[in-house]
Formats: C-alpha cells, sequence, structure tokens
C-alpha cells in the first residue's frame, strides 16, 4: 500500500493543477485562444526543454547499451496496441468516423503531454528512457495516425517528413549530439534551458484543464459508450500487460515504462484535432474527461501492482 499512497500523493498534485486549469479557464474569462497559446508554449518552449536537458545530462556512450530495449519495446508496444484497437472498435463503433475516433484513443493514449509529466515528477531517473520508448508512438502517431484517423478524408496531405522535424524530436537529437559528446554549453544557457524544463509539468496539467473546461460535460457524460472505452483503455489494457508480466521476465525500467504508456488516460489529440475540422468530438470529449478523472486513481493502482508482479 505504500506505493499506492506514494504514487496518489505525487498524481494529486498534478490533478490540483488540471483543476486549477478547469477553474481558471470557467472563471477568469479567459480568451477562447487561451489554451492554444498555453498549448504552443508546452510543445515549442516548455517539453523541448525538458527532453533536452535530460538527453543532455543522460544520453551516454554507458546508456546506449539499454537503450535499444526501449526502442524496440516501443515498437512492440505501439504495433500491438494498433492491432488490439482496431478489433475492439469494429466492435464499438457505430459508424466508420466513430471506429477510427475509438481506435484511436484505444491505440494512443496520452503519452505525450500526460506521461511526461507523470513520469519525470514519480520516476525521473527513467524519464529519458521513457523517451526513447515514447520516440517510435511518436513517429506513428504523427505520420499515420493523426492523418489517418483523426482528419477528415478530403482534407488529408499525405506523409510528410516535416511532420517529424518539430521542436520536440529537434530537441531530442541536440541533447543526443551533446550528450554523446559531451560538449560543454555556457552556464547560462544551461540555467535557462533547465528553468524551461522546470515549466513543462504544471503548465501541461493547466492545459490539460483548461481544454476539459471547454467540453460541455452535462450533454457528453450520457453517451454510454464512453465508460465502457474508458474501462478498457485505463484498467483493461494495462492489466493485460501486468498479465504478460506474471508469465514473462521483462527488464525491470523497461516494463515500468510500458506499464507508464498504457495507463494514461486518453490522449486530447482525438478531440482537438477532428474539432478543428468541424468533426463531432461529442464522445471523445467525454472518454477524455471521464478517463482523466478517473486515472488519478487507476494510475496508482497499476503502479501498485506491478511492484506486486516484479
Amino acid at each position: 500500500m505504500t506505493t499506492f499512497f506514494t504514487s496518489l500523493g505525487q498524481i494529486s498534485y498534478l490533478f490540483l493543477l488540471i483543476g486549477a486549469g478547469f477553474l481558471v479557464m470557467k472563471l477568469c474569462k479567459l480568451p477562447p485562444n487561451a489554451t492554444n497559446v498555453l498549448s504552443k508554449l508546452v510543445t515549442t518552449l516548455f517539453m523541448p526543454a525538458l527532453i533536452l536537458t535530460n538527453f543532455m545530462d543522460n544520453f551516454t556512450v554507458s546508456r546506449l547499451s539499454s537503450a535499444w530495449q526501449y526502442a524496440l519495446a516501443g515498437v512492440i508496444v505501439v504495433s500491438l496496441s494498433i492491432v488490439l484497437a482496431k478489433i475492439i472498435a469494429r466492435i464499438s463503433g457505430k459508424d466508420d468516423y466513430h471506429r477510427k475516433i475509438h481506435t484511436y484513443c484505444l491505440a494512443f493514449s496520452n503519452f505525450g503531454i500526460m506521461g511526461t509529466a507523470v513520469v519525470s515528477t514519480l520516476m525521473p531517473d527513467l524519464f529519458m528512457s521513457y523517451l526513447i520508448l515514447c520516440t517510435p508512438m511518436w513517429i506513428v502517431n504523427y505520420s499515420w495516425a493523426v492523418p489517418a484517423l483523426l482528419i477528415p478524408s478530403e482534407k488529408k496531405r499525405g506523409f510528410s517528413f516535416k511532420n517529424l522535424l518539430n521542436p520536440l524530436f529537434i530537441a531530442m537529437l541536440i541533447g543526443m549530439f551533446i550528450g554523446l559528446t559531451r560538449l560543454p554549453i555556457p552556464q547560462f544557457v544551461d540555467v535557462s534551458i533547465e528553468a524551461l524544463s522546470k515549466c513543462m509539468s504544471p503548465s501541461t496539467m493547466l492545459l490539460t484543464g483548461m481544454c476539459v473546461a471547454k467540453i460541455d460535460i452535462k450533454r457528453v457524460l450520457k453517451i454510454k459508450s464512453i465508460y465502457a472505452l474508458s474501462v478498457i483503455r485505463l484498467i483493461l489494457i494495462p492489466s493485460i500487460f501486468l498479465f504478460i508480466l506474471s508469465i514473462i521476465k521483462i527488464d525491470y525500467g523497461v516494463a515500468l515504462c510500458v506499464l507508464a504508456v498504457l495507463s494514461m488516460p486518453l490522449g486530447l489529440n482525438s478531440v482537438v484535432i477532428p474539432e478543428a475540422h468541424g468533426q463531432d468530438t461529442s464522445e471523445a470529449s467525454g472518454m477524455a474527461i471521464v478517463s482523466h478523472l478517473a486515472s488519478a486513481l487507476t494510475i496508482p493502482l497499476m503502479f501498485t501492482a506491478f511492484e506486486l508482479f516484479m
């Protein structure tokens, strides 16, 4: 139970920030584009700074011997998740559009914004390894999943390598170079990057709360399917992995990073991107609300169960 209460305490801090973002958006009458501005700051400054800092400090020759295990685990996780999500979506989706939304929601958790905040808070020593594990997921997410599942057919532009040349990957590449070469950088630059990196977790949780505040909660919570899909995302999928751990021996760090990915709530892309293209986001919004609220309890439960299995 120690693991549960420790995780719950740290998760509670993150969810307190989500609540603060929700209240600020509801009570302070922020402009509609406030979430867009904060999102840009997160994805172009705070998260790249956190990634850059971790790779500069930890991406060394000695660490590379185990890095391949995390990258391979990422490939396996994203491949199996897509297969499982497609099977479930065939049953749960009432039409092609909703089947695609269900596929995305079940295959891709909020491993980016929520995942990086949780892992950097709960297990900072594994954060760089977590980023390496997530790299295949980012690639598949933005090169296939978002264009194929979330963007209407008439608005798709096809695959472009420009999608991969974003601040997150650029920061990772620069961090890898500095980490491997041990290239010295001026102290004022290092301090500035570290200061920006500390803004990542609180700002991403505020952003999550602000996005939830823009949703018509009363209307979307009446959609029954969101509860079943949230249970699948938060409980069934990570439980399958825990069952696998009871049969197959997996490296502790790799297993913990995989569980972190699988335990996260549904990603907000399933709401933000279809909404930007005029699609119905009622069900996806409901799943985002329910899964994020429920994950405050399910994430500590899954980490506690992990300690029992390992």
